[in-house]
């Protein structure tokens, strides 16, 4: 039988994150009050509780539900959670060789990796995983993803639902190699292009190593692409901003309420190109270290940045150990780029009536090395904005609910193409993508609407009829314009689209080659690069 889980937010464990701070000594008795309550109700709950409680899982429920309360990255990480840590870290563990991603009660294969154990065995994008072994995934308490991780040369049989039908499988696992750089080549005769993806204990040697052999090719000027990256490691952030800085350059200051985090992280080694041009391109999804990288070389005015504002992820989180195997993965401080700025852009301390953290408004400006002004408290903001990389509400619904990524599925059945070079996104197929996803009713709400509902709802008694009536026509245009906005927002809407059915045919190798000659961004950057004076020109 399934078992429910309901949230049991308590005051529980506040020690276990402040223990390490002074505000220990001075809230001792608060918090020690808070910890004999929270033990003498926990006690008496599992002694005469009408049913059979898990006292393990309770706790876990606990624990992460009152962590809920501060930011996301602030965790409770359990014995399975820090291992799988330490293999995010570490860029290899022993798998299937596939992109997982459990939602509720199911887990659907988001992309398997080519030549690894879930691409052998025939696993598809958008097939649903219902079994593993003998357990099926809906009625698995915790992330099913872990049973498919285990020792090499281990069998693991699954059944898993395409197409409306069913099917299974036998992989035998294997150690997977987690690339930093999954992909570097040259544009053109003069033109390097690295993809950092991630910033694990591999990514400054592999893009050291990247850029030593594309110089190698003749590369004079070189294009990082830090899209979609959602960070990692401070100290390979300060490590890949060191190949392009001075030894001794201040990258990262962190400011905290406990005085041994403020520091101050200074680049370490000689670099290996102090020189060559170099652009950034960011987005949305560039986060944390892809910000200190991004935002550190923007302020030394050592690069130019491009593309899309970045998520704006300012805190700094260090995991601290706890007894039986466990860690608390706690934010211990915000961290500011060379110029002094913060990008943090959402304040989990300050919400609004539902809860959300709120989005930072009010931006303060900062010089860079050669002077020019650049903000802080909404991410990075690049010198040269890509209209394609923009999102907005409607587009992070798409993606939410899965309908970019289910259409895509379908599409993948549907037509065939010989090589990367030969697909093109119809206008035809457009069409069949605004059905496709008016038809899955996808909900979505924009700040106006948020207004008018908000304004309806809180003035409903004192409004007259006809003040109502045009409040609710207003309501009814904002739908009408929703459906219009597909066509608005094609540009933006078909970037996503084309880098998810690409990869379905041609694996990320594929889509990579296909950006190098069709990428907006990286054309922009080639563009730029290749005009010395516009470069210089944007830097000073």
């Amino acid at each position: 039988m399934k078992r429910i889980h309901k949230k049991i937010v308590v005051p529980v464990l506040a020690l276990v994150i402040f223990v390490a701070g002074s505000s220990f000594k001075s809230d001792f008795f608060e918090i020690a009050k808070q910890i004999e309550i929270f033990t003498t109700l926990f006690k008496e709950l599992n002694m005469n509780y009408v049913d059979e409680t898990n006292p393990a899982e309770l706790m876990d429920s606990a624990i992460k539900n009152m962590l809920e309360e501060l930011d996301p990255y602030t965790r409770f990480l359990n014995e399975q959670d820090v291992e799988a840590y330490k293999i995010n870290n570490a860029g290899e563990y022993s798998g299937i060789g596939a992109l997982v991603r459990s939602y509720e009660d199911r887990l659907l294969v988001i992309e398997p990796y080519k030549d690894y154990p879930a691409d052998k065995a025939g696993l598809k994008a958008g097939d649903e995983i219902i079994k593993i072994g003998d357990i099926e995934v809906a009625d698995f308490d915790d992330n099913a993803t872990e049973l498919l991780k285990g020792a090499n040369n281990t069998s693991v049989t699954i059944t898993y639902k395409r197409q409306g039908q069913i099917k299974t499988a036998t992989l035998t696992r294997e150690a997977v190699e987690v690339d930093a750089v999954p992909y570097y080549g040259m544009i053109d005769e003069k033109t390097g292009y690295i993809v950092l993806s991630k910033f694990n204990r591999k990514a400054s040697s592999q893009t050291k190593s990247a850029l030593q052999d594309l110089k190698g090719k003749g590369a004079e000027r070189l294009v990082l692409d830090l899209r979609g990256n959602p960070g990692g490691l401070l100290s390979e952030a300060i490590n890949v901003t060191n190949i392009f800085v001075e030894k001794g350059e201040l990258i990262v200051t962190t400011k905290s309420k406990v005085k041994k985090f403020n520091q101050e992280y200074k680049t370490k080694n000689k670099p290996e190109d102090l020189d060559i041009p170099l652009v950034i391109l960011i987005d949305g999804g560039s986060a944390s270290a892809s910000e200190i990288v991004s935002g550190g070389l923007q302020d030394l005015d050592r690069a130019v940045v491009i593309g899309a504002r970045s998520f704006g992820k300012g805190l700094v989180q260090r995991p601290l150990k706890l007894t039986y195997g466990t860690q608390l993965k706690v934010t211990i401080s915000r961290y500011y780029t060379p110029s002094g700025r913060c990008i943090q852009s959402l304040d989990y301390w300050n919400r609004d009536e539902e809860g959300n953290a709120v989005r930072n408004t009010q931006f303060n400006t900062f010089k860079t090395r050669n002077g020019r002004t650049v903000q802080d408290g909404g991410g990075v903001m690049p010198d040269i904005e890509i209209a394609s990389l923009q999102s907005n509400a409607l587009i992070d619904a798409l993606v939410k609910e899965n309908i970019i990524f289910d259409f895509a599925t379908d599409f993948h059945y549907s037509n065939n193409y010989g090589s990367v070079r030969d697909f093109k996104f119809t206008d035809a197929q457009y069409e069949d993508f605004k059905d496709f996803a008016l038809s899955k009713n996808f909900t979505y709400r924009t700040e106006s609407e948020k207004l008018l509902e908000e304004a309806l709802n809180n003035d409903s008694d004192l409004l007259g009829q006809e003040v109502q009536s045009k409040y609710k026509e207003l309501l009814l245009a904002i739908n009408r314009g929703k459906r219009a906005a597909l066509d608005t927002y094609r540009k933006e809407i078909e970037k996503k689209l084309t880098d998810e059915i690409i990869k379905r045919y041609f694996y990320r190798q594929g889509l990579y080659d296909y950006h190098l000659i069709n990428d907006e961004a990286i054309l922009g950057a080639v563009e730029v690069l290749k005009d010395s004076n516009r470069y210089r020109s944007i830097l000073q």
